[in-house]
């Protein structure tokens, strides 16, 4: 008897982030002329709606891949380009309360399409469909047959009337006519790049045939994530004897933002600092390679709290010497699990330049976490719309900014444009600072802090736009609960949605790596 696999040859299951790389590969074989997708928007498609994404898994390679959002009905059902409704193809605009699935893409290996694939991939969107309880699926099929027969229909609304009417048969659409869908509209400039098609798609629509608006029977609609409980640090500088004090200082607040049932606990940007407080005073430079010098103790022992204390912890930021051997400003994020993340700072003022010889950082994107996916902006780099954007369209709800200013007008910068960050990317964000003065520790004489816990301007939010925030200036936590269900609806149907209006026919923000 011949030896039974005990692993499906063919699979389809939700893609996950470990999944990327072998996506994007998928893309360049299936676009060989308008290019594979970018890593971040697949990121973005992933932690925007994770129920909605499948690859389908021949043989342990992946050999197709759909990407669906969630969408409300009005949204739809009128003219609509593919850029906007899918916010580019990130996901960004998904809305949990939708009453529809919308499919963003579907693609197929070329030297797998006899293994019905692409059905497999329908059908799977349509299984979901059905356990969510939705009225139906929708999107913008392509109508490649158009260019082989404008000679007879010489407008693209002929052509699709034809479609409609099954005078001719479509390569694309025919096939998921077949599959239950029917076309309802014809979407005039969907996709400009599709030249086959004329730039347009027909709206393909299959209803949920179980879906009954009455049924008591319905089940609610869950929530795509639950409430996250945040607890902020504002720290005073002061003077430690030695290592093992600073830390233990440290985890009396991790234990405490721990007793409140927090998610995370965020400390202050260069809190590390505090550890020279018990050395001679040095100059700039020497100081902070000194420093350097407790990163692995810093990792260790923060790590340790981590797990000890089950709560994430964004670290504030640490002066590290990075594999290029320059010194980098880095956000260390302690996960619950024992995972470590590093988020180097992107832009280092200039006294960091000039005192201390810091050098920015490389890349900067989201972190996933048990509560979803969160970005990390280190002081000076919330003053960068560009970096907050393409963390949101990775699909952060909450950024952590850990900061350290002398000033107040240096804080009020920071703050003005973490307001500014909420308003722009319709997100949640929390701020770190710290106050006092550490005499003997060059660049940390003086510190002015007000630390925040910043939401949208819109009706379920806070009145002020500040869901809490501490005394200036005095050592204490912050604690708040932010529902990131409420921000997608401020994204859907808020008095503005600044992530959906967004006029991708007129700009974009391109970065170096494809993110």
């Amino acid at each position: 008897m011949p030896k039974l696999s005990d692993k499906p040859l063919l699979e389809v299951r939700t893609a996950k982030i470990r999944d990327i790389p072998a996506i994007i590969k998928l893309t360049q074989r299936v676009y060989p002329e308008e290019g594979p997708y970018l890593p971040g928007t697949i990121r973005g498609q992933i932690n925007a709606f994770p129920e909605g994404q499948f690859v389908a898994v021949y043989d342990g390679q992946i050999v197709g891949y759909a990407a669906t959002l969630q969408l409300a009905e009005k949204q739809i059902f009128k003219q609509h380009t593919w850029e906007n409704i899918t916010g580019a193809g990130y996901g960004s605009l998904h809305n949990a309360k939708g009453e529809w699935l919308y499919g963003v893409e579907v693609c197929v290996d070329p030297g797998r399409q006899r293994n019905r694939i692409g059905r497999r991939l329908y059908e799977a969107r349509q299984r979901l469909c059905e356990e969510l309880w939705l009225k139906g699926i929708a999107f913008g099929g392509r109508l490649p047959g158009y260019r082989r027969n404008k000679k007879d229909y010489p407008r693209a609304s002929q052509y699709f009337q034809a479609v409609v009417d099954r005078e001719v048969r479509d390569p694309v659409a025919s096939f998921q006519m077949k599959l239950g869908f029917e076309p309802e509209l014809l979407l005039r400039n969907y996709h400009p790049d599709d030249k086959a098609s004329g730039g347009h798609a027909a709206l393909m629509v299959w209803r949920n045939p179980r879906y009954d608006e009455e049924d008591e029977a319905r089940p609610a609609h869950k929530r795509s994530r639950e409430t996250v409980r945040v607890t902020t640090v504002q720290l005073e500088a002061r003077r430690f004897a030695d290592a093992d004090a600073f830390f233990t200082h440290m985890e009396y607040f991790a234990d405490v933002a721990a007793d409140y049932g927090s998610d995370f606990v965020v400390f202050p940007e260069l809190f590390t600092l505090m550890l020279l407080s018990s050395e001679p005073e040095q100059p700039p430079h020497e100081a902070i390679l000194r420093l350097t010098e407790y990163t692995p103790q810093f990792i260790e022992r923060m790590q340790q709290m981590a797990l000890k204390y089950n709560i994430n912890i964004i670290g504030g930021s640490h002066p590290t010497i990075t594999e290029d051997e320059d010194i980098q400003n880095v956000c260390y994020v302690f996960l619950r699990d024992g995972t470590v993340h590093a988020q180097e700072k992107m832009h280092p003022t200039p006294d960091e330049r000039d005192y201390w010889g810091i050098v920015g950082g490389d890349s900067v994107d989201v972190i996933d976490t048990d509560c979803g996916p969160v970005g990390v902006m280190i002081c000076y780099d919330s003053e960068f719309p560009e970096v907050a954007r393409r963390l949101a369209d990775q699909g952060a709800r909450i950024m952590f900014v850990p900061y350290c200013t002398d000033t107040r007008q240096g804080h009020l910068r920071v703050k003005y444009c973490c307001q500014a960050r909420t308003i722009e990317n319709q997100c949640y964000v929390v701020t770190s600072g710290i106050t006092g003065n550490l005499a003997n520790v060059d660049n940390l004489d003086i510190n002015y802090a007000h630390s925040s816990i910043f939401t949208p301007s819109d009706m379920p939010f806070a009145r002020d736009g500040i869901a809490a925030e501490a005394s200036e200036n005095v050592e204490m936590v912050v604690v708040a609960d932010l529902n990131v269900s409420t921000l997608q609806w401020a994204r859907s149907q808020g008095a503005v949605r600044n992530l959906r209006d967004r006029r991708f026919d007129l700009y974009r923000i391109r970065w170096k790596d494809g993110g």
